[in-house]
């Protein structure tokens, strides 16, 4: 191996190295933010275990308080749940008394289904509209087009939702309106979800091509004869997508949130109705788990994000290089 690629693989590693601590960094803001807020709110942990029995007496509260850990200094509980969740157990629901991971694990496969096919429903429909909007030469079509997305951002999901509902289940009942049964049944919460993340997409992916198409490098191959479309998606769409692919955080994110509201709307069992009812219950280590379990997903796809990028554009390696200091021999 010669000595620039040996540079070269120090200059990757070293990136990956940087990305990961990040992504560790990150994971760990997110527990102890979470843990300071669950903990700062008025209410008794001990008193919601108890429930609504007003007959509970205090040595039965402080019972509770014990067999929890409650009664510990804030530190000494911080530190050991921030011990359990780096082994992966995030404690027990203050409510019910069952593993918050299993709930969460429960719950992730009905919402997977929806924010997976909204997702790939946003890349499909967000890209095939910047593209098309880019690529015609008619400036009717183009401006048509090009005005669905601020419309698609400004229009709430749980109203795309509804308006759904009443066409294709009330009224033309090809869909089913609630429930988890079958694949009919992810189709309009999907659509739904997928509608201001595709836009989205396409907003952001038709502003970096318009840019794009303007670069030298475009008109050099025009110049030896490429084709309109060859340019279009040969060259200009693969550098045009990159700040698009910056987004992917930001899109989990935007499917995450989306899917509290949307799984409501259709009453779907999934991640959405868990938050609702830890946050209506005040369940402390639920809604601490949930708030851990989204940050691990939005890291994740984000360290995926930034190790992809060499890939795509060396350069951004070669940009993140230290300096060294350069010694003169003696």
């Amino acid at each position: 191996m010669s000595t620039t690629d040996r540079a070269a693989s120090a200059d990757v590693r070293r990136y990956a190295l940087g990305r990961a601590g990040q992504a560790v960094f990150v994971l760990w803001a997110a527990f102890t933010v979470s843990f300071l807020i669950m903990y700062a709110l008025p209410s008794d942990p001990a008193q919601l275990i108890a429930g609504t029995d007003n007959n509970v007496t205090p040595e039965q509260l402080a019972a509770l308080r014990h067999e929890y850990g409650l009664d510990r200094s804030l530190v000494a509980q911080y530190l050991d749940q921030l011990g359990d969740a780096v082994r992966g157990d995030l404690g027990r629901s203050l409510r019910s008394g069952r593993e918050v991971t299993t709930l969460i694990s429960e719950a992730v496969p009905a919402t997977a289904q929806v924010a997976g096919l909204a997702f790939l429903l946003a890349l499909f429909g967000g890209a095939t509209v910047a593209i098309v909007a880019t690529a015609t030469r008619n400036r009717t079509l183009a401006n048509g087009l090009l005005s669905l997305p601020p419309l698609g951002v400004a229009i709430p999901s749980f109203w795309v939702g509804l308006l759904l509902l009443q066409q294709f289940s009330f009224n033309w009942e090809w869909f089913p309106a609630i429930g988890n049964e079958g694949w009919r049944s992810v189709i309009l919460p999907a659509i739904a979800l997928a509608i201001p993340t595709g836009a989205l997409i396409a907003q952001v992916l038709a502003k970096s091509l318009h840019r794009t198409l303007r670069e030298p490098y475009i008109d050099t191959a025009r110049a030896k004869g490429a084709s309109r479309r060859r340019v279009h998606l040969r060259h200009a769409v693969r550098n045009a997508s990159l700040p698009a692919l910056t987004m992917a955080g930001i899109i989990v994110g935007n499917l995450l949130s989306g899917a509290v509201v949307i799984e409501t709307v259709f009453s779907r069992s999934g991640l959405g109705r868990v938050t609702s009812a830890a946050v209506a219950d005040q369940d402390i280590r639920v809604v601490q788990g949930l708030v851990l379990f989204g940050a691990l997903v939005f890291v994740t796809v984000n360290l995926a994000v930034d190790l992809l990028y060499p890939i795509l554009d060396p350069r951004i390696v070669r940009h993140h290089r230290r300096a060294r200091p350069v010694v003169s021999p003696a």
